[in-house]
């Protein structure tokens, strides 16, 4: 580590925010370079477009550009017959950035980019490598780009932390230059290997980086979640660069949703964050880096208010008081739900003295049905915010995609943003004929992994289509799953799709298969995300037979039956023993429970809370 505050760079970093460029990978792509091409080799087959790009990003604001030498190890350009030639093609793109620089009339720093080579990665050309190979792969590069006279070296995109350690000891032992020293990390806010932000940004520090840091993120808001915990762990400088939002393949190709403006307004975001350096990654522009400069110097492209024209904010409604959902699953705490379906008419009444009676009997929040088997109801958002405000209890509410097209769809999330409310459990809805309107038309613009990619980009700060929403959404998203489906292996592939797309629980259908639930629960313990079993006691072997035969999805087998039929007038203590059984058949294996009371009897779910509590406690 320099000793001394006596390099430009480091002395730029104590006078301010210094700003980097953005994408170069991503830019060439769209210039035409093909998908399969080696981008370091374009520094010597078509060096002018390399050099326009950096001309751009420094007639932008940009303080810092990265040469084109992400891949320029031996070991990646390898794979294009180019492993002789690491010093040309890096000390090459080196006099690309300064040529750039001087043809654009200003100084800005130019720094070596040094990408992974993927050791301990199976599927990596680094598969078999050692962690002391790489550091030698590592010390080739970064000791031509230093002949070329590089200012700093920024280590990117770097999955884990032995990795990276490697690279910063060979730019150690090639010479004494300033080092950023960047990871990626996974939507868990961890790296491939598992590592804390805070863990990585301690050993970066102590091992010589001068500014540590995240890059090749989904987003701005990923960012600055990881550069929050770094700088909470350590005092050292820190950077952030972010892919423009959540890459989405498109008829035309890969397209990065995040428009220059919106990401430029987590600028002062990051910067209060503790971020030093910002900049953009994959998917960013000069226009993304113009608008960061405008940020930066205090300039704004938001229309002034007319004179005279009163300030109109609206903040965002708090959910209900107490501990969240959310903070009940992290806790570890066995959380309890009731479903109550909104009032069939315009007197929410005795719907909200139930729910004041489940709020007594230590419910932890109430279920609200988006018109469940399509018949008319009060809108579930409505009712809801009824229940969070009248009754004090947080609410989750059923969202089919059936009745809304997209663009309704996201109005309508956004306006419950507004009125606090925060879980949303995504869901199809029952086709309209089922409700009795023969000629009412099903929208389904897009399915249930489609709506929880929908509401995973509010709270990413954009809609459907990558234009900003402001600031972001804080959405808890639940998806369902059907333990008793006759697939499994489907119902599983389609539940990891929905917990890739941003599903933060499961709730499951209701169960009455013990064996069922057995091998659910096992295939979904490896998903990661807290589980609500599905209760829904029976009432009667009438009320068994009606759900075999007439609710989709839900399964109650013979021996089941059998016994409800068996049981006669006690048929309903029956059901309940059905429930314990169940409940404990899942015990410690479920993060919650979801109970279901049919005809209004809320007070079988209150008595099945009751044997409850000692586990809720």
């Amino acid at each position: 580590m320099l000793q001394a505050v006596s390099h430009p760079l480091l002395l730029a970093l104590e006078k301010g925010v210094v700003l980097c460029d953005g994408a170069m990978g991503t830019l060439l792509h769209d210039r035409g370079v093909p998908l399969s091409a080696c981008l370091e080799a374009v520094n010597l087959e078509n060096p002018d477009l390399v050099a326009a790009i950096h001309r751009e990003y420094v007639e932008a604001g940009a303080e810092i550009i990265e040469t084109n030498t992400f891949g320029a190890t031996s070991l990646l350009l390898n794979r294009y017959g180019l492993a002789d030639r690491v010093r040309e093609v890096n000390q090459r793109a080196v006099e690309l950035a300064r040529e750039a620089a001087r043809e654009a009339g200003r100084s800005v720093f130019v720094a070596g980019a040094v990408g992974p080579i993927g050791v301990g990665i199976p599927s990596s050309e680094a598969a078999d490598v050692s962690l002391k190979q790489a550091r030698s792969i590592f010390r080739e590069q970064v000791e031509a780009l230093l002949e070329a006279n590089v200012d700093l070296i920024i280590l990117e995109t770097f999955p884990t932390l032995a990795e990276i350690r490697e690279a910063l000891a060979a730019v150690r032992e090639a010479g004494e230059v300033p080092v950023v020293a960047q990871l990626t990390f996974q939507r868990d806010g961890r790296t491939w290997a598992g590592e804390e932000p805070g863990d990585v940004v301690r050993a970066l520090h102590g091992e010589g980086a001068n500014v540590a840091g995240v890059n090749c993120v989904a987003g701005p808001q990923a960012a600055l979640e990881i550069i929050e915990k770094m700088a909470a762990a350590s005092g050292v400088k820190l950077s952030a660069q972010a892919n423009a939002g959540q890459p989405r393949l498109l008829e035309r190709g890969v397209v990065y949703p995040m428009r220059p403006q919106a990401f430029a307004e987590y600028v002062p975001r990051l910067v209060a964050a503790g971020a030093a350096i910002v900049g953009g990654c994959c998917g960013t522009t000069p226009d993304h880096i113009e608008a960061m400069r405008a940020v930066l110097a205090g300039a704004t492209a938001e229309p002034a208010a007319a004179p005279g024209a009163p300030a109109v904010i609206v903040e965002p409604e708090a959910p209900a008081a107490g501990e969240t959902l959310r903070e009940k699953l992290a806790a570890g705490r066995l959380v309890v739900s009731v479903e109550i379906d909104p009032p069939k008419g315009l007197n929410p009444r005795r719907a909200l003295e139930a729910a004041a009676m489940l709020k007594d009997a230590g419910v932890h929040c109430i279920n609200v049905g988006d018109s469940p088997r399509a018949q008319t109801r009060m809108s579930p958002l409505a009712f809801a915010l009824l229940v969070q405000q009248r009754v004090g209890l947080e609410t989750i509410v059923h969202f089919t995609t059936r009745d809304r097209n997209l663009a309704a769809l996201q109005a309508d999330l956004i306006g419950a943003h507004v009125w606090g409310l925060r879980n949303i459990l995504c869901l199809r809805g029952d086709p309209p004929s089922g409700g009795g309107y023969a000629r009412a038309v099903a929208v389904w613009d897009v399915s249930t992994v489609g709506l929880i990619r929908v509401l995973k980009g509010l709270n990413e700060g954009m809609d459907w289509v990558g234009n900003s929403v402001g600031q972001p959404t804080s959405f808890f998203i639940g998806a369902a799953a059907n333990p008793t489906a006759s697939s499994l292996d489907a119902e599983m592939k389609l539940l990891r799709r929905k917990v890739l797309a941003g599903a933060d629980f499961i709730m499951t259908q209701a169960v009455y298969d013990v064996e069922a639930l057995d091998r659910f629960l096992k295939s979904a313990s490896g998903l990661k995300v807290p589980i609500l079993l599905g209760v829904m006691p029976l009432h009667s072997l009438r009320h068994a037979d009606f759900l075999q035969s007439e609710l989709v999805g839900v399964v109650v087998p013979e021996p089941v039956r059998e016994r409800m039929r068996r049981a006669g007038e006690d048929s309903l203590e029956e059901g309940m023993a059905l429930a314990r059984e169940l409940l404990d058949a899942a015990r410690g294996r479920v993060q919650g429970v979801y109970i279901m009371p049919s005809f209004g009897r809320y007070d079988v779910a209150a008595q099945l809370l009751g044997e409850l509590r000692e586990s809720i406690k």
